[in-house]
């Protein structure tokens, strides 16, 4: 039942400033400025192991990414997300609740998840990892993405250009002060996060 790393969180989408190359298999170039989110194809969840019985898939249902994407030097995107932790989503309400109180995100207290990324490497034509500040529950700890770039070009509903990743994590939850139960429930949390986004049409 330990939840983290949403967002990182959060991150999800951290990877927009990865190296990314510009272009889809297609050809098309993908061009530099804002990039929205895609609500409705963007997830952040995680995993752990109770008790040996189970890996429950949990999830948060309500975060924001601004990414401000740099095309002809990728490392020079920035990103950072946001995540509502009373938008956790873990079947049942009984079992939320649980999650929002002071032994877990402590809801009550501390309104939001963030994540900052700080650095990106390339390692491989599609892949690479970025480096950020994760904040939960007032502690703010590095967190490093593995990320993937699905795909960069043209979205083919909306006509625009659009960037697709997925990232994975393994995050220690009582780094945050998330470790009740452990290590009866797995201490480590495995984040996934896919993401689209569109570039944000010119006025």
């Amino acid at each position: 039942m330990k939840r983290v790393l949403s967002a990182g969180l959060l991150a999800i989408l951290l990877v927009f400033g990865f190296n990314a190359a510009p272009s889809s298999a297609a050809g098309i170039d993908v061009p530099s400025g804002v990039y929205n989110m895609d609500p409705m194809h963007a997830y952040i969840a995680f995993s752990y192991t109770h008790f040996g019985f189970s890996h429950p898939i949990l999830r948060f249902n309500k975060f924001q990414a601004n990414l401000n994407f740099n095309a002809e030097d990728p490392a020079k995107s920035t990103l950072s997300v946001m995540v509502d932790p009373t938008s956790i989503d873990a079947g049942t309400d009984t079992f939320n609740e649980h999650l929002q109180s002071d032994r877990f995100f402590d809801t009550a207290k501390f309104k939001e998840i963030t994540f900052k990324a700080t650095s990106m490497k390339v390692t491989g034509p599609k892949t690479g990892t970025i480096t950020g500040n994760l904040t939960i529950k007032g502690v703010t700890k590095p967190v490093t993405l593995n990320v993937t770039l699905n795909k960069a070009g043209t979205n083919p509903m909306t006509k625009g250009p659009a960037l697709g990743f997925s990232a994975r994590a393994t995050l220690k939850r009582s780094d945050w002060g998330l470790g009740a139960y452990a290590p009866m429930v797995s201490d480590d949390v495995h984040l996934m996060i896919e993401a689209e986004f569109h570039a944000k049409a010119a006025k």
